[in-house]
Order: structure tokens, then sequence, then C-alpha cells
């Protein structure tokens, strides 16, 4: 068994190669011995406060420098760092400061009102032990990494006790279909996971062989924040290998602003989630072709929501050398990727295969039979989280034994061709069942943004008294274009969807209200349109 932890393997390379870069930001610029010296400055400050192994320091910050130290300086004392969504206001953040048992929360001057409101409430509260300790970045956190030379409290010092493999972190889900869940993982189950999501069947390798021949590792921007997994997995993974990690400390998505950084920085891998983010990437590439340099770029990934055909295949051909990647994952379990490429003809919807790891079964356990169209859920085996933090319950829900082999499934419905690939319907929790038939909005949407007007566009079922959910497409128009309710209906029926699955209604509106990570929110939308109904009469 392996004892993989990040901040042991960042420990080594700081050691083998102090001076190589391990994070950009702007104008700041820390090497692997610079993050180094700061994460154990800042670990000796924790100690100091009583932080020890297994205790929890949240990370309220935007993707910057400082969150990275403050992960790796927990990860030093085998504390657990657990992500805080930078949107949330006080009752939530002290929802997930109170559930994950946070003794430290690392906060943005900007958010520090409302962590520090959320943090004294639940000082309040009867029964709790402690109020979590606010630690703000800038001069706070300046002054607690220079003033904490030696202090190791009570006579031990955190240098005694390695990190472990055995270390967990918590990722904390959206709480889109109910409260934010922690799910637990493990370094060393993270770590291996992480590693083969692209080399299935193998061991990760001594990442200091590379180091010390003086291999140039790769620099990757995610342009997703860190407090999600997307833009926090491929964060871990590159520093991992020895790589450098690009940051954009700001909030929202400035395409011309990415650009830049990847032509500055010569990124070779940028990762996004889905169409939310590819599609202004790509009109700022239209507006302005010959503005950046981009020849540095060799892959772009995405994970979490639908990246159409047609936005991939505009993208190669501006990036003939780029590889274009979608991650089948989520925080409860990485699966793999599919991949394309220039020349590789009509680009489809990405499939992936099943294997040893990766299977679809049904809700009493069955292996869905190859080009049966039977629908079962997407389950994953190997390296996957403990199961959700004080939540037994749930925790029996998605990680399940399958033939005596613990799975996790998350909840996407799929189905398995003849040749053994994997056809995503979506999310369990967005499907909508209209007179018997279940739909599956990915694919609604999927045909929808084929429609040039069609910027972005979500589908909800809304409560219907015949049918029992009536098939409703909330759209974004595409700036310029001109499009209309009977339009999209009938491209839709052009397309070939079946009649109950063409939508109803459609319903224009200003913004999607999508999260950071660029995932919907469908009870929030469910409800918009719902709303929107009620308005018009319908």
């Amino acid at each position: 068994m392996s004892d993989w932890s990040f901040a042991a393997v960042w420990d080594s390379i700081a050691e083998a190669a102090p001076e190589r870069d391990a994070v950009v930001c702007g104008p700041v610029r820390r090497t692997f011995g610079e993050l180094e010296q700061r994460a154990s400055g800042l670990a000796s400050w924790m100690w100091a406060q009583g932080v020890r192994p297994g205790s929890k320091v949240a990370i309220n910050l935007v993707n910057r420098p400082e969150y990275l130290e403050a992960f790796y300086a927990a990860g030093k004392l085998g504390a657990v760092p657990v992500n805080v969504n930078y949107r949330y206001g006080a009752e939530e953040i002290g929802y997930l400061l109170d559930d994950s048992d946070a003794k430290i929360v690392v906060t943005e001057p900007a958010f520090a009102k409302e962590t520090r409101k959320a943090a004294r409430r639940l000082g309040r509260r009867m029964g709790r032990k402690f109020e979590p300790r606010v630690l703000e970045i800038g001069a706070e956190l300046e002054d607690a990494i220079a003033g904490a030379a030696g202090a190791d409290g009570d006579g031990e010092s955190w240098r005694d006790r390695p990190p472990s493999g055995d270390d967990l972190m918590f990722l904390y889900t959206g709480g889109t279909t109910g409260m934010p869940k922690g799910v637990m993982w493990r370094n060393d189950d993270l770590y291996v996971a992480l590693w083969q999501m692209g080399r299935p069947g193998t061991e990760p390798p001594d990442p200091l062989a590379a180091v010390r021949a003086g291999k140039r590792a790769a620099t990757a921007l995610p342009a997703c924040p860190l407090m999600h997994g997307t833009g926090l997995f491929i964060t871990l993974s590159t520093l991992a290998g020895g790589g450098t990690v690009v940051l954009i400390d700001r909030m929202g998505l400035d395409p011309e602003l990415i650009w830049s950084e990847v032509e500055r920085n010569e990124v070779q891998i940028l990762t996004i989630v889905g169409d939310v983010f590819a599609r202004p990437l790509l009109a700022a590439l239209e507006a302005e072709p010959d503005r950046w340099d981009l020849s540095s770029l060799r892959a772009i990934t995405s994970s979490g929501v639908t990246w159409s055909p047609e936005v991939k295949q505009a993208l190669l051909d501006r990036l003939k050398q780029a590889t274009m990647l979608d991650s089948l994952g989520a925080s409860e379990g990485l699966m793999s990727r599919s991949a394309a490429r220039a020349g590789d003809g009509e680009i489809a919807p990405a499939r992936f295969a099943i294997n040893d790891r990766v299977k679809v079964v049904t809700k009493d356990g069955r292996e869905v039979g190859r080009g049966t169209d039977e629908v079962g859920m997407v389950a994953v085996g190997g390296r996957i989280p403990l199961g959700y933090y004080k939540d037994p319950e749930k925790t029996a829900q998605t990680f399940r034994l399958v033939d005596g082999v613990r799975y996790s499934i998350p909840g996407d419905y799929a189905t398995v061709d003849a040749d053994g690939t994997i056809r995503l319907l979506g999310r369990g929790s967005a499907t909508v069942n209209t007179g018997g038939e279940k739909v599956y909005p990915e694919e609604i949407e999927l045909t929808l943004r084929k429609n040039k007007g069609v910027f972005d566009c979500v589908v909800v079922g809304v409560p219907d008294e015949r049918f029992g959910e009536s098939v409703v497409a909330l759209v974004q128009v595409t700036d310029g274009y001109y499009t209309d309710e009977a339009e999209l209906r009938a491209f839709c029926k052009s397309r070939g969807l079946a009649g109950y699955k063409i939508p109803r209604r459609v319903l224009f509106v200003d913004t999607l209200r999508r999260a950071p990570n660029g995932k919907a929110d469908y009870k929030l939308l469910r409800e918009m349109a719902a709303d929107l109904l009620t308005v018009t009469g319908d």
C-alpha cells in the first residue's frame, strides 16, 4: 500500500529544487522553497493556536498563493483543509464551519466581515466548544508567519510527525440539492486517483526522479476556483509533479486576462468547466484572433458540466496543437477521460469507456448490459473517498458495495453502448419526469447549444397538473443574435428530439446564475422558471 501525501511530496520537491517556480499570480512568484518556508511559518502559528493532526482548517479565499500556503500548512500538521465557497454569506459560512468543526478559518479581507460574524455566532452557541479563529490574509497573515518561528506551544513540535497518506482533506460539495456535504479524501487515495485518471492501472512514480533530472514540468492555469474540485485537483497534481500553477486572484471569468496569462507564462494546461467557460474564451479568440501567442498550450481540460462538440471543434480550429480533454468524475470519485484532437474528424459528445474501475449499475447492483438501452448509474471503484463527514446515511446511499466491491455512485444516469462506451444522460437530481417519461436535461441542452443564438441554457422540470412535470428551457441568448421560442422548439424537433423531450416552454433570461465552478443550481432555476411562468400566466 502506498503512502502518498501532498505536503510530503511538496516538501521533497522544495528540498531538491527550491528555486523552481511553484506558483505565479500576477507579479507574485513563489518558488517551491519560498512556498515551503511560508507554509512552515503558517504551520507553526497554527500549532501555537492549538491545531493538531485531525483539526480542521477552513480556507475562504479566491485563487491566490495564500490558498495553497494554507492548504500546505494544514497538510504539514496532519490537519484537514476545508474548502469554503467564497460566495457564501454569514449563515452559510457558519453552517460549514460548524459542520466541519473548523478550528481555524483563513479568509480574504473582502470576506472577513461575514466570516467573523459566522465565527462569533458559533462561539455564542450553547454547547459549542470553541469559536473558530479567523486569520485574515494581508498584514495579519504576514505577522503570523513572521512571528511564528519556534512557536511549538506545549513543548512538542509539529515537525516530530511527518505528513501521512492517511491524513484527510475535505471537499464540500456545492449543495445544489441540499446542504453541502463534506467529502472525506485520504491524501494517498486522492493522489493515486488523480494519477490514474489519465493512466489507468498504473501507480504514481517518484516525482523526484524527473525533478532531479532537471526536466521541465507542466505549467497549468486553473481558470475555475480552487474552492471546487476541478480547480483544486489540477493544482494539486501539477504541484505534485514539480510543475508551476498560474493563478488569477479575482472573482469572475475574464477571458482576455486568461489568454494573456496563458501567453505570459507559457501555460501548457488550461482547466475550465464546460461551455460556461469555453464559450466566452472562444468569443475572445474570435474577436481578436491574432492578439495572443498560445502556441505553448497543449491541453484544455474540462470537468463537471457539458462541453459541447461545436465549441470544442471551434477551439481546435484555432488551437490545432492542443488536445481537448473531458474528465468524468465528481467530488465523490474520479473516473476517466475522453480526448478530442484536431484531425479526429467530426467531434462527438464525450464518450467514456467502462473498465475495471468504472461501471454502470442498476439500483439493485446489477451491471447494465452493453447495447441494452437499460439505464443505470455510473459507479467508480478503486481509490475513492471514505464518505461524507458526519453523515452516515448519505454515505451509505452514495458509497455502496457491488459484488463485494466498494463503489462511489454519485448519481449520474447512463446507458452502455454495444462497444462498451458510456452514454451519459445526466445527474439524477436534475431528471424531469413528464407524463411517466424520464427526460435527461443534458441531452436537450446539448441540442439547444447547437443553435448559434443560444449562448447558454439549462433545462428544468416545473410542476404540471396534467403531466406531473413540464420540460422548460431557460435560455441566455448570444450577443448580437435574435431567436424566439417557436424557433428553438422547431430547432429541437428538426434535430430529432422526441416530442416529449422538446421544451413545452422556452424562457429567456439575462443570466443563469451559475456557480463559480460553472454548475447550475437546478433547484434555484426550477423556482425561477415557475415564477416566470406565473408572471406570464402560463
